[in-house]
């Protein structure tokens, strides 16, 4: 069962650690392996994506992905205490970025248990903020994505 919709599909994972390459004249792919449980690899997937989207959307726009991105990273190292792959893929209408781990289980939306409480906002974010998402499921774990316009407001 796939959550969402999607127009785009991302590519295959590969032993590279991280790669960014041209996939059409205009499309621009981001491929990054993340570590178990290394947290380093949030801010660092971050300056890759802002790297990445330079020159793309209206203002607001790559700071927007960039947010969506750490939160997807950050869940797919802290709740599955497995490696994860990191793919975005840039073209002048849209992003799609989807991160792979390799554990069943799904994402749950909830929002945080208490005012001050830090931890059970990310998925609301994605939800909030993002096009379109989804979760798809694979014979080995799953890929939880969001999409992003060029051009929204």
């Amino acid at each position: 069962m796939v959550i969402g919709a999607s127009s785009a599909k991302a590519g295959e994972e590969t032993d590279t650690i991280t790669e960014t390459d041209t996939i059409t004249e205009d499309a621009y792919r981001l491929r990054r392996r993340l570590g178990r449980a290394d947290l380093r690899a949030v801010p660092a997937a971050r300056r890759e994506l802002r790297e990445l989207l330079r020159h793309w959307g209206k203002p607001g726009r790559s700071e927007i992905a960039e947010l969506l991105t750490s939160e997807l990273v950050t869940n797919a190292l802290v709740h599955t205490d497995d490696d994860a792959v990191l793919t975005a893929v840039v073209d002048p209408g849209g992003l799609r970025v989807e991160v792979r781990d390799f554990v069943a289980r799904r994402p749950e939306l909830h929002g945080p248990e208490t005012d001050d409480d830090t931890h059970g906002r990310g998925m609301v974010l994605v939800q909030s903020l993002a096009d379109a998402w989804g979760v798809r499921p694979h014979e080995l774990g799953k890929s939880v994505w969001f999409e992003l316009g060029a051009e929204a407001a």
